[in-house]
């Protein structure tokens, strides 16, 4: 949470300051978000196995990499969710495209998980 005093603190303060407001961050989406736990749980499993399958380090970030850009839009798309719910429960359209286009993202996003194990696994491990 951003400090509103204009003035921002320089150096490692202002880097402890961040980080708190990140781990907040974290702690609220795996408190309220169950589509982010899902997805943690996922990373947890999956990383040991991206570690261990990919060849080289190329491979090993891509494959873990693009796991972590998935957590990374689902914390954007709930704070997009968050702000919308924050201005009541009606609908309305412009607040609707908003909600199915950060899902969008995310969809998006584990296409691309998808296809990165694909190509990088798929012809390793299908005969």
């Amino acid at each position: 949470m951003a400090d509103g005093t204009g003035h921002l603190p320089r150096g490692p303060a202002r880097i402890l300051k961040a980080a708190r407001w990140s781990l907040q961050g974290l702690a609220a989406a795996w408190m309220h978000e169950s589509s982010f736990r899902l997805e943690v749980y996922l990373f947890a499993i999956l990383t040991p196995l991206a570690l261990w399958l990919g060849q080289d380090a190329v491979e090993r970030v891509l494959l873990v990499g693009s796991m972590l850009l998935v957590l990374a839009a689902e914390l954007l798309n709930s704070a997009i969710e968050a702000v919308i719910e924050r201005y009541g429960a009606e609908y309305h359209e412009l607040a609707g495209r908003a909600k199915d286009m950060g899902s969008a993202a995310v969809f998006v996003l584990m296409l691309n998980v998808v296809f990165c194990w694909g190509l990088l696994l798929g012809p390793r491990l299908l005969p």
